[in-house]
């Protein structure tokens, strides 16, 4: 890049809520100054009050866009960090007013990643580049160090490389950031390790209820088996945060804050986008699918309040601590079937990025990715290590199941896994996301299942006819006739 003018920033991002906020004083730390703007004048004054406050870091607040270009290097980097969808178009039609040919844009939201591909075409025809870029790890990733996923044009990367491998996470093999691919492979990259995140959540929670409903493991114990967990396999973010969660009290009453909270879960749609893409790359995705249907019937609150009362007078008893059961058998059991459907979820979701990096002609690497996501992000995890490492044994493995390794660790742990989902069955507690991901378990690892006989129905009622497994060639065969014919119709 050319040399940084004195009365010139570096980078330029606009829309200063948290996240914003939070990059923006995370790049101007690392040595890079920055120019900000907010539609709201007020986020820039406490951006710049921030900034002042944290140790007089080179960040220019601005409250008129063609400013606030104005007073960035060429070629001019912007990032954007609006909320998705026509915020980001109109945060574009009033830059692009002020921007020249050869200046980028970098949307850092959580965006469709065909709109960042319609909105890349469109600025180019002004001679502008476009990444989508995203960002992982909320803000504490983003003030200290989150994981990055841009795609686009390779030249607009180019431009901030610089800027991002000094930005983001830290681990021991490079910073967590890469260029992803072309077009919108880093919205569709983000959208995906946002799925891996429902599931990954969906399990941990799957695991606390079994461990407290049928365990009858208080917040105290539950504490110190996730603090436990943290320390080996399981090392991660989302167990770490959880062994803390479990230990705060409630500053408006007695025992801990967790028991108080409404068992009702929000979601911001990028669970929904990667089912809904494993549906059109007709890939299976059940531990994923599982997590959003939690969350779907997690919103039905009164009518499962209802429900639980219709049933309880019908004879179905609360579920209740009742069973006699081994606590510490438990946990370990609980840990193993955690980290075996852990497998299942991270291989469901790297299968979508690849079937849809074929489709798209992305050529991603499914390694790299892995080793991206080892910092900063809501999923990192020392396990994320060894998924790159069975990409890097393998570059075209088929699945994470069938890697040796992670096959062997399957096994080891699949008698747990099986006693833990029949527990949770046998007294009425639902666990979707460990029973979806033993199932899919149990179906991706026999060699015949029985579509024969759904392909035979299908050609019974619609002739559409099946295949042999003795003989090539397609068949149709006229199943009520030849039925008839053998009396049993």
């Amino acid at each position: 890049m050319a040399p940084i003018s004195d009365s010139l920033s570096r980078i330029g991002l606009v829309g200063l809520a948290v996240m914003g906020q939070n990059l923006a004083l995370n790049i101007a730390e690392k040595g890079f100054p920055i120019s900000v703007y907010n539609r709201t004048s007020n986020k820039v004054d406490e951006t710049v009050e921030r900034a002042k406050h944290e140790g007089n870091l080179p960040v220019r607040g601005f409250h008129d866009p063609e400013a606030f270009v104005l007073s960035i290097q060429k070629p001019r980097a912007v990032i954007i960090l609006v909320k998705a969808g026509s915020p980001v178009d109109q945060t574009i039609e009033t830059l692009s007013k002020f921007l020249e040919p050869g200046d980028c844009v970098i949307d850092g939201g959580n965006e469709w990643y065909e709109n960042t591909e319609r909105r890349a075409a469109s600025v180019k025809e002004k001679g502008l580049l476009y990444l989508g870029m995203g960002v992982s790890g909320g803000e504490e990733g983003a003030r200290y160090g989150p994981s990055l996923m841009p795609g686009g044009t390779p030249e607009a990367y180019e431009y901030i490389e610089d800027i991002v491998t000094k930005v983001a996470a830290q681990v021991n093999d490079g910073p967590c950031v890469t260029y992803i691919g072309e077009g919108g492979a880093g919205n569709f990259v983000k959208m995906v390790h946002n799925g891996i995140e429902y599931g990954d959540m969906q399990l941990i929670a799957e695991a606390y209820d079994v461990l407290k409903s049928v365990g009858g493991l208080s917040n105290q114990e539950l504490a110190a088996a996730f603090t436990e967990w943290n320390e080996g396999e399981l090392e991660s973010f989302l167990i770490e945060i959880t062994s803390h969660i479990f230990q705060v009290k409630d500053d408006k009453g007695e025992a801990e804050l967790v028991d108080k909270i409404l068992d009702k879960t929000g979601m911001k749609g990028t669970g929904k986008w990667t089912v809904q893409q494993a549906a059109e790359l007709s890939v299976a995705a059940p531990t994923i699918a599982a997590s959003l249907d939690s969350r779907f019937l997690s919103g039905l609150k009164e009518e499962r309040e209802a429900a639980a009362q219709v049933f309880r007078e019908a004879g179905v008893k609360d579920i209740l601590a009742t069973k006699e059961v081994d606590k510490q058998q438990l946990v370990t059991d609980v840990r193993k079937a955690l980290y075996a459907s852990k497998i299942c979820s991270y291989a469901q979701g790297m299968n979508i990025i690849r079937s849809k990096s074929i489709e798209k002609g992305w050529n991603l690497d499914l390694g790299e990715i892995s080793r991206i996501w080892k910092g900063g992000c809501i999923i990192r995890a020392v396990f994320l290590d060894r998924i790159k490492q069975a990409y890097d044994r393998n570059p075209k493995l088929a699945s994470l199941l069938v890697d040796p390794e992670f096959a062997k660790e399957m096994v080891e742990r699949q008698e747990a896994w099986r006693r833990v989902v029949s527990l949770a069955i046998s007294v009425g507690i639902s666990t979707p996301g460990m029973t979806a991901s033993l199932a899919y378990f149990d179906s991706y690892r026999r060699s015949r299942l029985p579509a024969n006989l759904l392909q035979a129905q299908r050609d019974y009622f619609g002739a559409h006819t099946y295949e042999r497994v003795d003989v090539p060639g397609t068949f149709h065969t006229e199943w009520s006739k030849l039925a008839k014919l053998a009396k049993i119709g």
